[in-house]
């Protein structure tokens, strides 16, 4: 159960490594967007991001490979992001689409610039000879998954995480098979098996380090250096694995410094029963006899008295002197000025209101503060917007606000998409169709993605329940009464599919839009001019002279 307890924590720790919003809730929203924030957020996404135009410029074309099908979600909405043309495959990609996935990427000439899949993915096998270039997103435990590509090889590993021993072991692992397996004798199979004690010190690795920075670290060295930090590093790996025998790599731990797990940095811990403080460790679960309400909620609502000044700032207070006559009177007449009736909550709902309904939009504003007029709320609102330079931390409100009016920009944005996507059909719920081009997906039919599309229009997008209430309606509805899989979903599962088809409708009305521009002009090219420079003027209706 232990070993087991570990495992989970070590699974959770690559999904670290590899991107935040594999964890459910990390993403901002709803409403989700395909922005910027999904390759800052994450420091793989952004060697990625400086990777691929150098890749693109030196016309090479690109195989990602992940461990993850999520890692390759996240993926696609990057490449729909920067535009670039791809392919995707994995476990439960049909046979039919994975075979035009693979002649898509292989025809000459072809618009595809990335094929992304799951490293398990192989199966009837993949002949992807086209592509130069192979991006290993994430690392596995069995080195010889790696070797299905050989061409020029970019491995992402972060630094100073569990990442960095799973690679270590995998390499060991290959030096053991050319020096053992390859010469006619086997190894005990059970030998390469993770021990409990083994598996912790994976876990315990770069702990310290993590927990001693303080801001992020995600690199904005040139991709140049990057790379040759990169090479450095193998290099170096590669030398210290070829000075490895046999007899070192048949009993090898991941952990090659410290014989037990109670050792750490020269330090034996059983004996001093000391408490590692920047170590965490995993969790366990406790069963609760009881639940003392009472208790928890007396906790909640305790305000904690006010700390006693420091010895400094009381004998500063001692030595003050009293404002005199006229400061008196300068002190009252700029509070006369000034909001004295705003309190710290009235200005936290002011912000909270700007960031829900946009700066422009006082009417609403005035609603969510509350006690306050509409003319008050107007009022505050010009002198905040005239001086709002002067707060301490404009920055931190200004992004608060700006986050929120780029979500409602995103929402008209999606809602001009719709309108125009039906408007294009006379009875949208039969005749809709989404071009989906080679990334149909594997899921969800293409009845079930127009009455989502049909429905979202219907109910109205910039509602907070409409995800709720399209999963009521899908439940009440006759036509899915025998589809267990759309019934099951939930609000958030339904969120993310409406997402997607609403990336594809807008691409598609990009699509429409630039066919459309080529005809206008030459629409325009073929109306007759009038001749001798005059302009034939239209009969008027009625005389001037009559009334």
């Amino acid at each position: 159960m232990d070993k087991m307890r570990l495992l989970n924590v070590l699974m959770q720790l690559r999904k670290c490594c590899n991107h935040p919003y594999l964890f459910d809730g990390a993403e901002p929203g709803p409403p989700y967007t395909t922005d910027s924030h999904l390759v800052v957020n994450s420091g793989k996404m952004v060697v990625l991001d400086k990777l691929l135009p150098k890749m693109k410029q030196q016309g090479s074309r690109i195989l990602i490979f992940s461990q993850m099908t999520r890692v390759l979600d996240i993926l696609e909405d990057y490449c729909m992001w920067k535009n670039y043309g791809y392919c995707r495959l994995d476990g439960q990609t049909p046979h039919e689409e994975r075979q035009i996935s693979i002649n898509a990427y292989n025809e000459p000439n072809s618009p595809k610039f990335i094929f992304m899949l799951s490293t398990r993915a192989g199966g009837l096998g993949i002949n992807l000879a086209t592509a130069d270039v192979v991006i290993l997103y994430d690392s596995d435990w069995n080195p010889q998954v790696d070797l299905q590509a050989m061409v020029r090889v970019f491995r992402f590993i972060t630094e100073n995480t569990v990442e960095e021993r799973i690679v270590e072991r995998a390499e060991m692992k290959l030096r053991l098979d050319s020096i053992v397996i390859q010469q006619g004798r086997l190894v005990d199979p059970g030998a390469n098996k993770l021990a409990k004690d083994e598996m912790l010190s994976i876990i315990r690795h770069g702990a310290t380090h993590v927990f001693a920075s303080k801001e992020s670290e995600i690199t904005d060295d040139d991709i140049d250096a990057i790379l040759e930090r990169g090479e450095r590093k193998t290099m170096e790996i590669k030398e210290k694995m070829a000075n490895l025998g046999e007899s070192s790599l048949r009993n090898f731990t991941v952990d090659t410094e410290n014989s037990s797990v109670y050792k750490f940095e020269g330090e034996d811990y059983r004996e001093k029963k000391k408490v590692i403080t920047n170590w965490i460790e995993p969790p366990k679960r406790e069963r609760k006899a009881n639940y003392a309400v009472d208790a928890y909620f007396r906790e909640a609502l305790r305000v904690s008295e006010p700390k006693a000044p420091k010895k400094e700032e009381q004998g500063k207070i001692d030595e003050a002197e009293a404002l005199t006559e006229e400061e008196l009177e300068e002190k009252e007449n700029l509070l006369q000025q000034g909001f004295t009736i705003w309190n710290k909550r009235d200005f936290n709902q002011f912000i909270k209101a700007n960031e829900k309904w946009g700066r422009d939009d006082i009417e609403n504003i005035a609603r969510e503060v509350e006690g306050k007029t509409p003319e008050e709320v107007m009022e505050y609102s010009a002198v905040f917007w005239e001086r709002c330079n002067e707060l301490q931390d404009i920055e931190k409100i200004m992004a608060q606000i700006e986050r929120g009016e780029a979500r409602i920009q995103r929402r008209i944005s999606i809602k001009k998409a719709l309108d125009s996507k039906i408007g294009r059909y006379k009875a949208p719920f039969h005749q809709l169709r989404i071009s989906y081009g080679t990334n149909k997906g594997k899921n969800y039919t293409e009845e079930e993605d127009r009455f989502l599309i049909c429905m979202l229009h219907k109910l109205g997008f910039d509602k907070e329940s409409v995800y709720d209430e399209l999963r009521q309606c899908i439940r009440n509805s006759p036509q899915f009464r025998f589809d267990w899989f759309l019934k099951s979903r939930t609000a958030m599962e339904l969120q993310r599919r409406c997402n997607t088809l609403i990336t594809l409708i807008e691409r598609e009305n990009m699509e429409l839009e630039r066919e459309r521009r080529p005809r206008r002009r030459n629409a325009a090219r073929r109306m007759p001019q009038p001749r001798n420079g005059s302009q034939k003027r239209p009969q008027m209706a009625v005389d001037a002279g009559k009334s």
